[in-house]
């Protein structure tokens, strides 16, 4: 099941459960986690894009090791909210990544990279410290807008 709707998702997990937010770039995918309680996101590994097959397994393991019950994708929507190349390898990313069996939330991620290198720059972090960290905190900023929609 893949939906763009909160409450549509919410629906198909069980009670409670760990999430996973992806940030799914063209060369890279952040990752990030949140608790069993959907109080807080926290930024995880960055995945090197390779192969699908190869960036599923990745995936996998992760859904596996974390007890993971659901994925919260950030999708790349044009400011006007119309989708553009990069939503459309997104939604079919999606597609592919369903084959886990696990419900799927497409979620708004318009800003969240902008938000987060801002957030990084704030805080000092160098420049290429930030390239390192800037596509698992964006994971991070998706799943915590996604969580606080659950739960609000």
């Amino acid at each position: 099941m893949i939906t763009t709707k909160p409450a549509e998702f919410r629906e198909a997990l069980p009670e409670g459960g760990r999430l996973i937010g992806l940030d799914v770039g063209s060369k890279t995918i952040g990752t990030a986690f949140c608790d069993a309680g959907w109080s807080f996101a926290t930024a995880a590994k960055t995945i090197k894009r390779s192969k699908f097959g190869k960036d599923k397994a990745q995936i996998e393991q992760l859904v596996v090791d974390q007890n993971i019950t659901g994925l919260v994708i950030g999708l790349p929507l044009n400011m006007d909210s119309t989708d553009s190349p990069q939503t459309q390898s997104v939604r079919a990313f999606a597609r592919n990544i369903a084959v886990l069996g696990l419900p799927i939330l497409l979620q708004d991620e318009r800003w969240s990279t902008q938000a987060v290198e801002r957030a990084l720059i704030d805080a000092d972090v160098s420049r290429a410290k930030r390239a390192e960290r800037v596509d698992s905190a964006a994971a991070a900023f998706i799943l915590q807008g996604a969580i606080d929609a659950l739960v609000g």
